[in-house]
């Protein structure tokens, strides 16, 4: 019988997470090189490094990621690590510094641990990288055995970076629940996917009852229990349920719609990902004849500042402005496993709808 192996991330979430890290990694070693984002380091380096004094566990080296998550970048700072004897890399920051020490840790054949400073993604706690190419364009995923050995989520950085960061998490997040149901529907699921699958419900249904109350917390600053119940939807489940459920279940309309409106001049440089994703979600409930459904997702997006229509986004609802934008939702590779055909009228349809809704 064939073996199947599912390895997920250990985290740990709070104000003092940090004070962890020591019992945490000392099994692996007494080194770790450290790579981040500038800002990031500038939030988390000073209290990771107090919590680490006189533990015998050094960060030798703190080093920049770069501007983008590049498999170039990657062999650096692999090489780097090896250079220095490095037992460990230790990732700090947003997706992209996560998923160049992700990257760097499995080209150097070294243990990773994951230090998230913003709630806007799940790299963190998956085991894959989004990689781009020099330019800023995408490239490909780079797929892991496994994720990071453990993340250390600590409430009070987050709780002092940019809302904006929490609030398009959020919106990514909802895509997590809405997608995963739509795109495994009539499917006979393994165990892995129906697993995965359940754990999506933990994508919406906290961040309906706390994701108001963290956005506005973490405004004003404050490590709540609202903020971390918004920020485990944000990290941990969406993570949970990326490691879990098959490629084709992680993405379907929503994410199409923003890969297709990115085409758009200008569209991605003032727009964040997660906001999209989340009008996104609207487009595809109308799609799929949810009426009352997006008109409650719709109320809620609002109040969580997230902007809803293409009025909004200063994008124009003209069908020959749009059709290399309907083309691509219609054609990318996130609507190869959905359970019905969808074609450019309905999605034409369901963005009018979603204007007027």
């Amino acid at each position: 019988m064939d073996t199947h192996s599912v390895y997920f991330c250990n985290y740990s979430i709070g104000t003092d997470v940090y004070n962890e890290v020591y019992e945490t990694c000392r099994l692996f070693g007494r080194k770790a090189l450290l790579i981040g984002g500038p800002k990031a380091m500038e939030a988390g380096l000073p209290r990771l490094r107090a919590a680490l004094e006189g533990t015998g566990l050094e960060i030798i080296e703190a080093v920049a990621f770069g501007h983008e998550c590049t498999y170039a970048r990657m062999d650096e700072l692999a090489a780097l690590a090896r250079e220095l004897g490095a037992d460990m890399i230790f990732g700090m920051g947003g997706g992209k510094a996560l998923d160049t020490a992700k990257g760097a840790a499995r080209k150097a054949d070294l243990p990773v641990f994951t230090f998230p400073t913003i709630a806007a993604t799940c790299a963190a706690t998956t085991a894959l990288s989004v990689v781009y190419r020099e330019d800023g364009s995408f490239e490909n995923f780079f797929f892991y055995p496994r994720p990071a050995i453990h993340s250390f989520i600590d409430l009070t950085v987050i709780a002092n970076a940019p809302d904006l960061y929490l609030q398009a998490g959020m919106g990514d997040t909802i895509g997590k629940y809405f997608e995963c149901h739509f795109a495994s529907r009539g499917d006979v699921l393994a165990h892995d996917s129906a697993l995965g699958r359940e754990i999506s419900n933990m994508c919406y249904a906290p961040l309906l009852e706390h994701g108001v109350q963290a956005l506005q917390d973490c405004r004003a600053h404050r490590a709540t229990h609202a903020l971390k119940q918004a920020v485990l939807a944000n990290i941990v489940s969406t993570g949970l349920v990326s490691l879990m459920v098959l490629d084709e279940y992680n993405c379907a309309i929503a994410h199409s719609v923003y890969y297709a409106l990115v085409l758009l001049p200008g569209f991605e440089q003032a727009q964040l990902h997660g906001n999209v994703v989340a009008y996104g979600v609207l487009v595809q409930l109308l799609v799929d004849g949810e009426v009352e459904e997006a008109r409650r997702l719709k109320a809620f997006l609002q109040q969580l500042d997230i902007r809803t229509t293409l009025g909004e986004m200063d994008v124009r609802l003209d069908r020959e402005y749009l059709k290399a934008v309907l083309h691509e939702t219609v054609t990318g590779p996130d609507m190869e496993h959905i359970p019905y055909p969808v074609s450019e009228d309905m999605i034409w349809d369901a963005l009018v709808a979603v204007e007027a809704l």
